[in-house]
């Protein structure tokens, strides 16, 4: 339930950095637990993991200014 919750945040368009850093917190303990429990082969561990990435990436992105305009 807490992958599903942090995986909706992290693809939230309008979702600001807070609730970025609360998706990537969530999945770190998520893939934790989940490691600790089930074994990093387990297909629901290897998803959760999956989607911390994505929220990792998606948190980069939002946190890296973009260059102003003109500027390549």
């Amino acid at each position: 339930m807490r992958k599903i919750y942090a995986k909706a945040l992290s693809k939230d368009a309008g979702a600001g950095l807070d609730d970025l850093h609360e998706a990537v917190t969530t999945l770190e303990d998520a893939a934790r637990i989940a490691r600790r429990v089930m074994g990093g082969v387990h297909p629901l561990t290897v998803d959760i993991e999956t989607a911390l990435r994505d929220a990792r990436a998606a948190l980069r992105a939002r946190e890296t200014p973009s260059p102003p305009p003109g500027v390549a």
